[in-house]
């Protein structure tokens, strides 16, 4: 079953979600990749307010592609993850509820997401044209100069996902070859 679930994204909602759903993601997201977190993080050690507030938000690890002529947005597809956990904790700690990539997190990313009650989102790799089209409208709202890594406010529908770490501490990428192993 596949469950369908709008951003910004409520505690409740997320409570009821485990590592191996498959959700439809629709409402408004942010995009920012390792050098935009860098930045916000800067600004949050310098007591200077983030350009949106995450209380609530989903983030999602993306540089898209420049948009051709009569589309929203270019491709859009996930970078990898682990290279934003230096920052995550943090955010998290500040109320960021969703995080949107691919590839495992690490142990206190993982401890962030079920300590703030968050969840981590895995989008396909590769599908960076079919995420695109559930892109409705983008507009750049911080850090233009940082090009594709600038970060973008998106208003997506039915945007196809995976829980891949849930509130309640469960890994989709530790439980998932644990079922396969061989003792």
């Amino acid at each position: 079953m596949v469950k369908q679930i709008h951003a910004p994204l409520q505690p409740e909602e997320l409570a009821s979600l485990r590592a191996g759903d498959s959700v439809l993601l629709s409402g408004t997201i942010y995009t920012g990749r390792d050098a935009a977190h860098k930045r916000m993080c800067a600004l949050i050690a310098d007591g200077q307010a983030l350009p949106f507030d995450v209380r609530g938000q989903v983030i999602y690890y993306a540089g898209p592609c420049p948009a051709k002529t009569g589309d929203v947005i270019g491709s859009c597809g996930p970078t990898t993850s682990s290279r934003m956990d230096a920052y995550s904790p943090l955010l998290c700690g500040l109320g960021l509820i969703g995080m949107i990539g691919k590839g495992p997190r690490g142990p206190q990313v993982v401890e962030a997401i079920q300590r703030n009650g968050g969840v981590y989102f895995a989008a396909t790799g590769g599908a960076g044209a079919l995420i695109a089209g559930c892109v409705k409208a983008v507009n750049v709202i911080a850090f233009d100069d940082l090009g594709t890594e600038a970060i973008r406010e998106l208003k997506v529908e039915n945007l196809p996902l995976i829980v891949a770490v849930d509130a309640h501490g469960g890994n989709l990428y530790e439980q998932g070859p644990a079922q396969y192993r061989r003792e």
